[in-house]
């Protein structure tokens, strides 16, 4: 499938500020079933200067700064994506949780295995026995990490209601969970929280999900919005061989090898932290307003 995404983000400033620096993660990522046909970031006001290089995982970050007063910024990335099924799940390593968990404790002359660094506390992500004793209803002994990890999603799926505004990215996930709302960041990061608890690796993910509009109604040009998700990591039989599983707790999805054609991966990190599409530092002003407007839509490849 080829999709298009229009991700534009708008900032207004009251008074106007005088300088700014900002990092963006808008480029889509390549491999795991996804391909970037092309890319453009267009900026209002034009920095002076504009540098994109990999961050520590993989990602494209962008960094540019604004060293003239101005009121508004306006920045809109521009992407068309190929993507591909997801892989089939039958032939996926049976491998119990407990296993997995062992495998990621630390030892003395362990193999090194780069899943390592997500089994650990971060910015949004912070274990507690709030969020083992939640797993440990899925997580019982001897069962296969793939089941215990899809059941979790379930339940997760079933107990949380998703409610738009009733929570920011400053809201802890463990408030999240208490009052069984949030949003796909509180979904993702409270997921997270569950595996990390029990030893386990997972990252957070961002992009966009295809959505579909009523029967006989248009595709609204800037009504789609960002996703978040949750990838667990399932060890191969060496170090380092193992696969990346995409959970989605808040539609109740998983898939291995790739989310799926409908999903567009943008970045991924120990959470949101890391891969917050646009983040910045402003001089000169005491108040902004920011408005985000996503177009996802599916185009037609071109003829070869």
């Amino acid at each position: 499938m080829h999709l298009e995404i229009t991700h534009e983000t708008t900032y207004r400033y009251q008074p106007p500020a005088d300088t700014a620096q900002h990092v963006v993660h808008l480029r889509p990522r390549e491999g795991r079933g996804q391909r970037v046909l092309a890319h453009r970031l267009d900026l209002q006001p034009m920095p002076l200067a504009l540098k994109c290089e990999p961050d520590a995982f993989g990602n494209e970050r962008c960094f540019f700064s604004l060293s003239s007063r101005h009121d508004a910024l306006r920045i809109v990335a521009h992407s068309r994506v190929e993507t591909s099924p997801a892989a089939s799940s039958d032939d996926l390593p049976q491998t119990a949780w407990e296993d997995v968990a062992a495998a990621f404790r630390f030892r003395k002359h362990a193999t090194w295995d780069a899943a390592v660094e997500f089994t650990f506390p971060s910015r949004h992500v912070q274990p507690h026995d709030d969020f083992l004793a939640y797993a440990r209803t899925e997580f019982t002994s001897g069962r296969p990490l793939i089941d215990a990890t899809v059941a979790l999603m379930h339940r997760l799926h079933d107990d949380m209601r998703y409610v738009t505004h009733s929570t920011d990215i400053h809201t802890p996930a463990r408030d999240a969970l208490r009052r069984r709302e949030g949003v796909c960041q509180d979904f993702s990061h409270i997921f997270i929280s569950c595996l990390r608890s029990m030893g386990l690796p997972a990252r957070y993910v961002s992009g966009y999900l295809l959505t579909h509009p009523p029967a006989g109604q248009p595709r609204l040009v800037g009504a789609d919005a960002s996703h978040a998700w949750v990838s667990a990591y399932l060890p191969g039989e060496a170090a380092g061989d193992g696969i990346w599983i995409d959970f989605d707790p808040t539609n109740d999805r998983w898939a291995a090898g790739s989310p799926g054609e409908d999903y567009v991966v943008l970045a991924s990190g120990r959470d949101f932290a890391d891969v917050s599409p646009v983040r910045g530092v402003i001089q000169g002003t005491s108040h902004h307003v920011m408005s985000v407007a996503v177009t996802v839509k599916p185009v037609l490849a071109a003829a070869t």
